[in-house]
Parts: structure tokens; sequence; C-alpha cells
């Protein structure tokens, strides 16, 4: 709708530099905004009051003129100047109705597929496969994976890139112990369930042994250079590590799959020519040893420029050298529009310098967007970086485990006739869900602060609470006992709150393309819980299965349904499941 009326705003304009009104050459910013209070109308704009010194007059004057040239639409009831030269448009009840009855005769309820589809890369959770997936990875994975679904919705090309820590000087170490492991008839795949024990131990025995930590450093180097048996050792290592990893995914329901890793080490042959061709360009500058990139635009607190080392003293590499070579990669070879990394916001320095440095040795195309979709930090109720009580990093699976069986808790109290199968089912959907949505729901720039009671609450702009508010349209028509197939007529919108209701169902479209624009989940968060105060009004103001006027009930029951079919995309969108009762 914002976009219809800007469309409108924008012919009125271009006839009034006809009239010679506004001058030839204006240019001026259209902003259309929701309006706080619906008395003053659904949309309202600033145009006359931005533009009125263009137009030597004052803005009510020029807000009465914008109104006369305005294009007619049904998408407009009536208009209003108010204040100092606001333009209120209070929007037609009918065609409201008529884009309801489209949006439940569509599939993609009313949501149309971009125009111009792009190739998108996107570079989301990316953990270190020498320990388990702790509450770190979380926010990278699940907002990673809304926006790459949202995106594709959307009907953009969306390629995932799964950037994990596969390679360095660490896995010498946890080749080394694999190695006494099997040397001493142990069962690796057994060692292994436990990544976090397997590696403390690795590390035990690095720090203990000098023969140890020699042969560790023998293995790093046999394993870069190619050596079949370091990595036939390492491919073991990486097989069971992507499985803990694929098990959390599938248990968070997030899309990634083993095909969507491309670790460090895939770059690894490719780091030298990309050193290479950073001198050919000029850029290397060689410091203390090491080979930099000093760009102006980034500057120390002496005022003087920041390096982006690629090379060190030594001859190793490091995460900027790989960054830089994966740029090139995904421009390259997968043709790429624009790319998103989605991590935390404490890199955000490197980031800015790397995406410099690739444009300017034209690794990136300037044309393509390079973004970093930085996070907050999951915090402790102490205020703190969310631990464990003992202190430690919280393990995902374990916070899975914890939110699965306080969720199976609460259901068991409000539905203790339920089958045993049905509330562990219910348990693990909504325990799962809470977790993802007490994240998404939130800025993904700010931090926020994990607490399990918050995130399982039936109140507020919680996870159960939506889930509860689909249930409600599942039981309407189960209660009704017809599917939303066999419904009739047209909507019609005879009360406030169903006209109100209606408004906010034709802005899912909106809410969809912020977060596809700004990799914001908790926008499309915040339109659902919107959405769900709405119709728990209209549910509790307005008459359904009693209604005895039919058609008004079928209405009803439409606008229920489409609700219901919001709420549902729209968290499948966030890459939450639902719920037909709970």
């Amino acid at each position: 709708m914002k976009e219809q009326i800007q469309n409108l705003l924008e012919q009125a304009v271009e006839s009034m530099k006809k009239e010679g009104i506004l001058p030839a050459e204006a240019e001026p910013s259209i902003q259309v905004e929701r309006t706080r209070d619906r008395e003053h109308g659904d949309l309202a704009t600033n145009l006359a009051m931005v533009s009125a010194k263009l137009a030597k007059t004052n803005p009510r004057q020029l807000a009465t003129e914008i109104l006369r040239h305005l294009p007619e639409s049904q998408l407009v009831l009536k208009t209003a100047i108010a204040g100092p030269g606001f333009i209120n448009f209070f929007l037609n009840p009918n065609w409201l109705a008529e884009q309801l009855d489209k949006a439940l005769a569509d599939e993609r309820l009313g949501v149309a597929s971009v125009e111009s589809p792009r190739t998108i890369v996107v570079d989301y959770s990316s953990p270190n496969l020498a320990k388990e997936m702790h509450v770190g990875h979380l926010r990278s994975t699940i907002i990673g994976d809304a926006v790459s679904r949202t995106l594709e919705f959307l009907g953009h090309k969306v390629i995932r890139q799964n950037h994990v820590g596969d390679w360095g000087t660490q896995f010498g170490m946890l080749l080394a112990y694999m190695e006494e492991m099997q040397k001493g008839d142990g069962e690796i795949s057994m060692q292994l369930a436990d990544l976090e024990t397997f590696y403390r131990e690795a590390k035990g025995r690095f720090d203990a042994s000098e023969e140890f930590a020699d042969r560790s450093r023998q293995l790093v180097v046999e394993l870069q250079s190619g050596d079949a048996y370091c990595n036939q050792l390492w491919s073991q290592f990486l097989d069971i590590s992507l499985s803990h990893c694929q098990q959390i995914y599938d248990r968070l329901n997030v899309a990634l799959k083993r095909e969507d890793v491309v670790g460090e080490s895939a770059y690894n042959d490719d780091l030298a020519k990309v050193v290479e061709d950073l001198e050919g360009g000029g850029l290397l500058v060689e410091d203390q040893g090491a080979k930099c990139v000093f760009l102006d635009e980034f500057k120390g607190q002496d005022d003087e420029p920041l390096p982006l080392i690629v090379q060190k003293k030594d001859g190793g590499y490091l995460y900027a050298t790989t960054d830089l070579a994966a740029v090139r990669h995904r421009q390259r070879r997968l043709n790429a529009d624009r790319i998103l990394y989605f991590v935390d916001h404490r890199q955000s320095l490197h980031f800015q310098q790397m995406f410099a440095v690739a444009r300017k040795a034209g690794f990136a195309e300037a044309e393509t967007r390079l973004e970093h979709m930085a996070f907050g930090t999951v915090m402790g109720e102490d205020g703190r970086p969310f631990k464990t009580r003992s202190g430690g990093v919280a393990k995902l699976a374990d916070l899975l485990d914890e939110a699965e069986a306080r969720a199976y808790a609460l259901v068991k109290v409000k539905n203790p006739e339920m089958s045993e199968e049905e509330l562990r089912h219910i348990g693990q959907v909504v325990g799962t869900a809470a977790v993802k949505y007490a994240d998404l729901s939130k800025n993904r720039t700010s931090d926020y602060v994990f607490s399990f009671d918050n995130m399982l609450s039936f109140e507020g702009n919680t996870g159960p609470y939506l889930l509860y508010a689909y249930t409600r349209v599942a039981s309407l028509f189960r209660r009704a006992g017809i599917t939303g197939q066999e419904l009739t007529g047209t909507v019609q919108l005879t009360e406030e709150v169903e006209t109100e209701l209606a408004g906010k169902l034709v802005q899912f479209g909106e809410a969809v393309a912020k977060v596809a624009d700004k990799g914001m989940p908790h926008m499309l968060c915040a339109y659902l819980y919107e959405l769900a105060g709405i119709f728990s009004s209209f549910y509790k103001n307005c008459p359904i299965l009693s209604c005895e006027d039919e058609a008004l009930k079928q209405s009803r029951m439409k606008l229920a349904l489409l609700t219901g079919k919001t709420m549902q995309q729209g968290l499948a969108l966030l890459g939450i499941g639902t719920l037909e009762r709970m």
C-alpha cells in the first residue's frame, strides 16, 4: 500500500512540475508512513512540508495543491490535511476487502515475486569444527537462515555458504590425538561423540608433551602439503564434526545442508594467488616482515593507517586472506549480485577493510553489494555474555534440551489429557520456537538477554504466544467442521476491528520485503505480533460461529483463515513450524 500511495504522489509531483508549481528540476523525497492513530487515517506523508521551500509557498497551501493533482484511485477513500501540512490517507474498505479475497485465492497470499531476481550469496552459521556448536553460533545460524528463506520466497537465487573453520594449526593437535587413539585401538567415532572433551584432552596432551606438540606441528605441515594419511584423518574428523552440526541444524529447522559447507580449506590453494594479485595491483606493503594492505580511510587512534594483514612474517595466511579468496570465488564463480555476511559486530572493522580491499583489487565488482549483517551478543540475566551455571560456554544442544523439557512441562499442566507422544511433540515444537523467536524478534544489531522464563511465556511477543494465536484459527475451523476451501462469498468489512485486521493483513508483503532488504527478521516478528494482537481483538468482538448472518459469518471465517495462513507463512520464513493445537 505504501508503494501505491507513493506512486500516486509521484504522479502528482510530475503534474505540478508541468504547471510550474514545483521547479522542473525538483526531486523531492517522497516518504509515506503509517499513522500512529487510525483516527488520522491509515497512511500519511510530509511531502508538502519538505517541498514547501521549493514551491515558495506554505506547507498547507502546497498540500492542497498536491491533493488537487493527486490521481483518483480506488485505494483511497478520502484524504485530509492535518497540522502544519501532513496529508493523511484513509484507505477504502471495499478495496481492502477485494485485496483479501485475492490473497486468499493466491498461494503466495498476494506477495509478488521480485521482477528482477538476483543471485545472493548468504554466509552464515560458520562454526569452528574443533568444538561443538554453542550459544555463540545461534544468532548467525538462525538470523541468516530466516533472511535466506525470505529472499528465496521473493524469488531470488540464494546460495548458502557455511564457511566453517576446518583448517589451521589447531587441527594438527587434533589429528595427533586421533592418531594416538587409533594406535591404542580406541573407537574414534565414540571418542568424538563429545567434541568438547576430545578437544580438551588433545589440548592437554599438546601442553604436557613436547613430543606430542612436535608431532602436531608436523601433521599441520603434512596436511597442508596434501599428505594422503593426514587428509584421511582430517576427513574422518570433519565427517564426525559436521554430523554434530547437522543434528543441531535439523533440530533448529535450519535449511543448511552438508553441500552448503565451504570451509576455509576450500580456499587454501588460492591464498598464494590472492597475495600475488594484491602485489601485482600495487596494494601490498611489507611491514615488519608481514605483507599488508594500508588504506587511508581506516586509521587508528594515532591517525596512522591500519593494516589489513594478508600474510604473516613466517609465510602463514590469515582470515583476511581466506575472506578475500572467498569474495573472489563468490563473485567470479557463483556470479553473486549481493553477498551477505552474518557475523557478530566485533568483526565490523575487519569486514569494512576486507570489502574495501576486495573492491580495490577487483575481486568484487562495483555494483555487487557486500554487506556485513552484524549482530549483537547473547547475554545472561547477569548482564554478561551468556554462560552455563558452571560458568562454561553453553552448548546449543543442551539449551534446546532444556527449552523442550520446560515447554513439555508447561504444556502438560495445561493439557493433562493429551497423550505422551503428542505432549512430547508439542514440547519440541514450542521449545525450539521459543528459543528461535526470542532471538529473531530482537533487533539483530542489539544485545539481548537469554531468559527461559521470558521466551516460554504465553503472553507478549514470544514464540509460544504466536503459536497459540495460530491454533485459535485451527480450532475455529475444527469446531465449524469445515475447511477453508468450503468457504463461500466475499469478504465484508462491517466493523472497525475488521477493517483494522484487513489493513494489517495487506501489509504482509511490505514486512517480508523489509526483511529481504535490511536483513532484519525482527521486522517480520513485529508484524506477526501486531497481527496476532489485532486478530485477538477481532476474535473477542466479532461473533464468528454464532453469527446469524451467514454471509457475514463466511466473511469472518475468511478473515480468520487468511490470518492463519499469513501467520503460518510468516513463521515458516522464520524457520518456525506451527501446531494445530497446544
